[in-house]
């Protein structure tokens, strides 16, 4: 299934992103609202951000959300309610500036938290925090995660409708024990979005399409043959890696022309 909902990561200086969206005609995936101090000042950011929306004539808009410190997970209540606070006024953002979706990161770390009754928590912080929400669709994204069960059992147990997963195939290059395709494949079901870059599976390093070792061909192969909406952000961190990017993803009919 080809889908031209096609973002670009918020990585570039201003006036680059704008000549950036103009040229593409993509859409636009913000990170300022994944900020913390941003946060601090919602209102004022609130503000700015319009400006920017009206600068860029528009764009169609997803945010990423805040991640930094934050853990939907955690055993300390008082972080837990710290992300639940930052969760919450990214939504509110998400709401004022009429965006289609939000990313959040899964804030997973290997090194320091089991796997065993992890999807049981998140899964319960979920819940309260899509309560009386709708209209927006919100994912989970994986960055560090190493095991694809635990990430795809939280979207298993949670029926909200705007909730679904968000699979970012350059941390599972990098990080995962499992390939890109492996993730995508089980997260298929629940699979709302998609962060596409390309990294040497050493660490992430955010390469246009086709400039690290993925194997493009399996993950092309998987994209074009979804069968339900599914949209994608790009993120390169400079403006020619993010044009060779659309470039490929046209050249093996993921999006069209």
């Amino acid at each position: 299934m080809k889908n031209n909902l096609i973002y670009c990561s918020e990585l570039l200086e201003r006036n680059e992103m704008k000549t950036l969206l103009s040229e593409t005609s993509t859409g636009l995936e913000s990170i300022r609202f994944s900020i913390a101090d941003n946060l601090d000042h919602l209102d004022k950011n609130l503000e700015e951000a319009k400006e920017d929306l009206k600068y860029f004539e528009y764009p169609r808009l997803w945010l990423h959300g805040p991640f930094l410190d934050l853990n939907p997970m955690c055993f300390d209540s008082l972080v837990r309610q710290a992300t639940m606070d930052r969760f919450n006024q990214c939504y509110e953002a998400a709401l004022e500036l009429g965006a289609d979706g939000i990313v959040y990161h899964s804030c997973m770390i290997p090194q320091v938290y089991f796997t065993i009754g992890w999807a049981d928590r998140m899964i319960e912080f979920w819940n309260m925090f899509l309560e009386g929400k709708s209209g927006i669709t919100i994912t989970m994204e994986n960055v560090l995660d190493r095991e694809i069960q635990p990430f795809v059992q939280v979207a298993e147990k949670i029926s909200h409708p705007d909730f679904g997963l968000c699979i970012d195939i350059g941390h599972a290059h990098a990080f995962a024990d499992d390939s890109a395709s492996d993730w995508l494949e089980a997260a298929k079901p629940y699979l709302r979005h998609a962060h596409l870059h390309d990294n040497d599976g050493s660490r992430d390093q955010h390469l246009a399409l086709g400039d690290g070792t993925i194997p493009l061909e399996q993950i092309f192969s998987f994209l074009r043959e979804l069968n339900h909406p599914c949209s994608f952000t790009i993120e390169n961190q400079r403006m020619e890696d993010f044009h060779k990017s659309l470039r490929t993803l046209k050249e093996y009919g993921v999006i069209d022309e």
